[in-house]
């Protein structure tokens, strides 16, 4: 049984989001459990009011919450009639990051699938504020859905690594059952401009090699150029449905999230793209 999680601000990204998990988990059995964090829709506009009259505010937003994951479960329910997936509603007064990590802790999550961008999504931006943060400080895999990307099987999963850290069991597991699951390709693209690897990274390919037995895997290197876009090049000529990074200390994920923004550096996937934690919180 997967446990997944899925935040929604019950905008049309997020519904995408939801149709999305529901595709990509059809022929499996999975609780599904959706999550309305509205801490800030009450602090933010309400901050200065008195504290009865903020008290009243978050029992109308409290009350709001409940009834639109109501009714989203519901029409879920409706659409789907697939006996192998539950649901379940989390209505919570927190911070969507701070509502993420205990909702992942207390229900076991494997993995949390969200929209790219919000309600307020700016077209000029590819990943919103919300996404940023989960993929920054949540400790589970994050998969982050595109608002315009059509469903389709990820038959072609593109996985950059340069093999200086050691994974976990658990995340690699969850990239193999979707490998296994799909019959996919799992493509490892070292970038750099050297082939010849360390001995640590060696230890580290053959623990990767090993721990996705149910892929069809493959490793590939292309020279450095820009890392952001020799990943983008590779999806586009290639045809790649989901790209999976790892965000750990000293990767070039962790450089995009705290030193830059994903858009300043020029990291655009149109496709899903998968994120997995290596880091301690």
């Amino acid at each position: 049984m997967k446990n997944i999680l899925i935040p929604t601000d019950f905008s049309s990204n997020a519904d995408h989001a939801i149709a999305y998990a529901i595709n990509i988990f059809k022929c499996e059995r999975a609780n599904f459990y959706f999550l309305h964090a509205y801490a800030d829709e009450v602090y933010g506009p309400f901050h200065n009011l008195d504290k009865e009259t903020f008290e009243k505010q978050r029992q109308i937003h409290s009350k709001s919450s409940e009834n639109k994951l109501t009714k989203l479960v519901n029409d879920t329910k409706t659409k789907t009639h697939n006996p192998m997936h539950k649901y379940e509603m989390i209505s919570s007064f927190e911070s969507l990051v701070d509502a993420l990590n205990n909702v992942a802790d207390s229900k076991n999550i494997d993995l949390i699938i969200m929209g790219t961008r919000g309600a307020t999504a700016n077209s000029k931006i590819t990943f919103g504020s919300n996404t940023v943060q989960v993929f920054k400080y949540v400790k589970c895999p994050v998969l982050a859905v595109p608002d315009h990307y059509d469903y389709s099987q990820p038959k072609k999963i593109l996985f950059p690594s340069n093999y200086m850290l050691p994974y976990k069991r658990r995340e690699l597991k969850l990239l193999d059952i979707l490998a296994g699951e799909f019959k996919a390709e799992v493509h490892s693209l070292y970038i750099s401009d050297f082939e010849d690897l360390s001995i640590r990274q060696l230890d580290n390919k053959k623990f990767l090699e090993e721990s996705l037995p149910h892929a069809r895997l493959s490793f590939v290197r292309t020279t450095v150029d820009n890392r952001a876009k020799a990943i983008l090049a590779y999806i586009n000529e290639n045809n790649m449905d989901l790209l999976v990074m790892v965000n750990s200390r000293h990767s070039f994920l962790e450089d995009m999230l705290y030193q830059s923004t994903i858009d300043e550096i020029g990291l655009s996937p149109t496709i899903p793209f998968l994120v997995m934690q290596n880091l301690s919180r």
